[in-house]
């Protein structure tokens, strides 16, 4: 399992009946988890001092309740020395995945070692975690998202970051269509980064569904690939998608370069009980060369 367990500002500290109790900061929330099956005893008292508190309603969908928590605040992941914009909205979201720090710690370290420059596309790249990630290891970014606001956002983390001046390329856009058209003018990459969602849409309507269009894109994707890419990185929050689909999916279509895969389930360290709490799936490419 891919475990991020180098944060400060943000912990799990327990799981119980559905939900998790996290602290963001000095803030405290709980969040709906249908990963969390089990209902064990709720011993930890932040359970009672929470900030906000997102209850799922039996009709689809749910809302947040609050108790002293700001509009915005900020946490930082200090190991790479980026700071994000938090603020709770629709869907239980809060701007920012923590277990993708697992993969960020990852990847940072192939774009510092690499040894020559490095051009990075992310794709439905959302707040830009993993734009910043790449971008403070010294890579050059393209980030693309359908939705005008998430952009804007990640910006506000970019600047948040000591950032702002980064080699960063800020894109609302289809991702498949840019991708389309990324080929047409001939450009590549030496690394991909996605990160799609089960379903949505794009700017104009344009549906996605990741079952159907998750190896077509990976597809598109390896033409925009140099002669030497340094890695390939696709995670998924989709129950069906398990970590054996991606990697055969990455094993396939990447298999004429040299290079080796591992896929895994990524997870968050749990304080109060010790154990792990899965958090979807990433299947990681790798180039052999710059092993």
């Amino acid at each position: 399992m891919f475990i991020a367990n180098h944060w400060n500002d943000y912990e799990v500290l327990d799981v119980s009946g559905k939900e998790k109790l996290e602290r963001w900061g000095e803030y405290l929330l709980v969040r709906p988890d249908p990963q969390v099956i089990w209902d064990t005893p709720k011993r930890h008292t932040g359970w009672k001092k929470r900030n906000g508190h997102y209850h799922r309603s039996a009709k689809g969908g749910g809302e947040w309740e609050f108790f002293n928590l700001p509009k915005q605040w900020s946490i930082s992941y200090e190991r790479l020395h980026l700071t994000f914009n938090l603020k709770p909205f629709s869907f239980k979201h809060t701007g920012l995945f923590p277990e993708q720090a697992a993969n960020w710690d990852w990847f940072f370290d192939k774009i510092r070692t690499a040894g020559r420059p490095i051009k990075v596309l992310n794709l439905f790249a959302y707040t830009g975690g993993a734009t910043l990630a790449a971008a403070a290891a010294g890579a050059s970014v393209t980030h693309v998202d359908a939705s005008k606001g998430m952009v804007s956002w990640a910006k506000e983390n970019a600047k948040a970051s000591g950032l702002e001046e980064a080699p960063i390329r800020w894109l609302v856009d289809d991702c498949q269509k840019f991708v389309e058209r990324e080929i047409r003018r001939g450009n590549h990459y030496d690394a991909v980064i996605m990160d799609p969602p089960s379903y949505g849409r794009g700017p104009k309507g344009e549906i996605w569904k990741i079952e159907d269009a998750i190896h077509p894109l990976v597809r598109l994707c390896v033409n925009l690939l140099t002669d030497r890419p340094l890695f390939f990185l696709i995670n998924s929050y989709t129950t069906g998608l398990q970590p054996a689909v991606l990697a055969y999916l990455l094993g396939t279509e990447l298999r004429h370069f040299d290079g080796v895969v591992d896929a895994q389930e990524v997870g968050l360290p749990v304080t109060e009980s010790g154990l792990i709490l899965p958090c979807g799936a990433s299947g990681r490419w790798e180039s052999g060369q710059d092993k």
